[in-house]
């Protein structure tokens, strides 16, 4: 007996037939090339330890066995080591980053299971009120933030950053992951709390396990966001060793170490290598946090 397709299951086969053109394939590996070329020249060049080289050939010439002994690893340790010491600025930036994530993360999920699921006086007034608040520009908050950072005693500290991030990442999250959690089926809820569980019980066991997809969408943006960040680091925590990210080195090196412009290439790279490897860990999670509730049945 032949099986009756739904009208979610017929969408998704004629998106995947439209999907597996030979002109879509060959459209994406044309995108694909295209957006690593300046990628493979950057990983290329930070390998060159011939300056004159750098300055007056394309990377692409370094491929010829005549330039190969101009590949070394010295660049690197100039960049890890010595005077610029970019080792420890990437610590600071794990250090910031993560909590940067996590925090608003945690936040979110419960202010969404809020807004969702729970029935409360001004419900829609509020979250109408959160969703505002991100046409709100970050610069606008700068000044009364750095005073009431002041005024606290934690300026030049990593709290700043945690703080400045968990603040400006949140709108975005709860509303993201509340639209999200209003596509769990109603049902699955109701027949929870007919076992007798409570919000708690729901949120941990229902509701949370569901939102795997959505919630590694999210910290893929808010990751890049924070990694990437220069403007709240240096408005909040300064420029100092103990504080500062790896973003903050590599603009202090582009300003003030023109004669050691070699070092940008292994220096970018550093810094890049992370995010990448950050969105090709959890690249199925976007695609399918991205493509969720994007098909109604």
């Amino acid at each position: 007996m032949s099986k009756k397709l739904t009208r979610r299951e017929k969408a998704l086969i004629r998106s995947k037939n439209k999907l597996s053109s030979p002109w879509a394939s060959l459209l994406s590996i044309v995108i694909a090339v295209l957006w690593t070329v300046p990628t493979m020249g950057l990983l290329v060049t930070s390998f060159r330890q011939n300056r004159m080289a750098i300055s007056t050939s394309g990377w692409w010439t370094s491929f010829a066995p005549s330039h190969w002994k101009d590949f070394g690893l010295g660049n690197y340790k100039a960049v890890l080591g010595g005077g610029y010491n970019l080792g420890s600025y990437f610590v600071n930036s794990f250090v910031i980053t993560i909590p940067g994530v996590v925090i608003p993360i945690t936040l979110a999920l419960l202010a969404a299971y809020a807004f969702a699921w729970c029935k409360f006086p001004g419900r829609n007034v509020l979250f109408v009120a959160v969703f505002t608040l991100q046409v709100v520009p970050v610069q606008v908050t700068m000044i009364p933030l750095l005073t009431q950072y002041v005024n606290w005693g934690l300026n030049n500290t990593f709290w700043v950053l945690w703080l400045s991030h968990t603040i400006f990442g949140l709108p975005l999250a709860i509303f993201l992951l509340h639209n999200f959690m209003l596509d769990i089926p109603k049902e699955l809820i109701e027949a929870a709390k007919m076992d007798g569980a409570g919000h708690v019980q729901i949120f941990l066991k229902v509701v949370l396990p569901l939102m795997v997809p959505a919630i590694a969408s999210f910290a893929i943006f808010q990751f890049l966001w924070v990694w990437n960040d220069l403007l709240v680091a240096l408005a909040f925590a300064g420029n100092t060793p103990a504080t500062a990210p790896l973003t903050s080195r590599l603009s202090d090196m582009v300003g003030s170490r023109g004669s050691a412009w070699y070092l940008l290439a292994p220096g970018a790279f550093i810094a890049m290598i992370v995010p990448v490897a950050v969105f090709l860990l959890l690249q199925r999670y976007f695609v399918r946090g991205m493509l969720a509730g994007s098909v109604k049945g």
